[in-house]
């Protein structure tokens, strides 16, 4: 009995195998369902951990978290090329902001991820299974996207949070996914917060992942990722009428940095700052 299901397994593998090789759809399909399947198991194992060790709902869970993601890149065969991690060094707190690609985008912010780093994400992760759980653990930082003056006082306490605990904070600007190879517009919340605590604004630049990675052609292979972690922007003297200036400053750097690290010609931006040609995320 038990032989004949170990030959029904393999069977079934072996089918698997087959169709992942004739069918890029069955085989991006198995990839993904892979990865999902792999955060919320790793996340069920390692929430236990981060009560044990440190409690409850803290930043300091991340370290843990962290451990546990990086391992996720020998299995999807990815590696990561990454420079400029002394600028993540300054005194105090500071706000991060990237590019914002996929769902794999988790797997490269773990790979360089600071110590004492919040993240911010939408309060839709919050309920989504072990990994709402574990991410909650590691002390994310929870907007309602549909509710601007609900974010706009969550941002408000985070400035506070970043002063009295001196920890930094992650925001993706663009404000949802987009694989298209290039930049959207930024939404200027992350830079208003930066001036209102007088933080530095640090931006990393992660390169495109279309060569490996796109779900409209159903691709999902190995491949090599760029990251980039750039100068830290001073903000101190300045006030809420630099925001735009600054919003600008930032997305001209970023998206130039995206277009060298992906290999691609030096991109042309409007004078506001923004991509003439930019299309949405999927």
């Amino acid at each position: 009995m038990e032989l004949g299901w170990l030959l029904w397994g393999a069977a079934v593998l072996l089918l698997l195998h087959v169709l992942m090789e004739l069918s890029p759809a069955v085989n991006f399909a198995v990839r993904i369902g892979f990865y999902c399947l792999l955060c919320l198991v790793s996340s069920a194992l390692t929430a236990p951990v981060c009560l044990l060790v440190n409690g409850g709902r803290t930043v300091k869970n991340m370290k843990i978290i962290k451990a546990a993601v990086k391992t996720f890149k020998y299995l999807f065969g990815l590696r990561f090329e990454v420079k400029g991690l002394e600028n993540f060094n300054v005194d105090g707190p500071a706000i991060i902001v990237s590019n914002h690609q996929s769902i794999l985008d988790m797997m490269g912010l773990m790979e360089i991820l600071p110590d004492n780093c919040a993240q911010v994400a939408k309060k839709e992760l919050m309920y989504a299974g072990t990994v709402g759980l574990i991410i909650y653990l590691g002390g994310v930082i929870f907007i309602n996207r549909k509710r601007t003056s609900s974010a706009k006082m969550v941002m408000s306490e985070v400035a506070k949070t970043m002063a009295s605990d001196k920890v930094k904070v992650w925001v993706y600007p663009e404000g949802t996914r987009n694989c298209t190879g290039d930049l959207l517009p930024f939404k200027k919340g992350a830079f208003y917060l930066a001036v209102q605590a007088q933080v530095p604004v640090i931006p990393v630049v992660y390169s495109s992942f279309t060569t490996f990675y796109d779900p409209k052609k159903h691709l999902f292979t190995s491949g090599k990722i760029k990251v980039e972690v750039l100068p830290p922007i001073e903000t101190k003297g300045l006030t809420p009428d630099d925001v735009t200036d600054l919003t600008d400053r930032c997305f001209r750097t970023m998206r130039e940095t995206l277009f060298r690290l992906s290999g691609r010609p030096s991109p042309m931006t409007s004078d506001s700052g923004n991509s003439m040609d930019w299309q949405p995320g999927c």
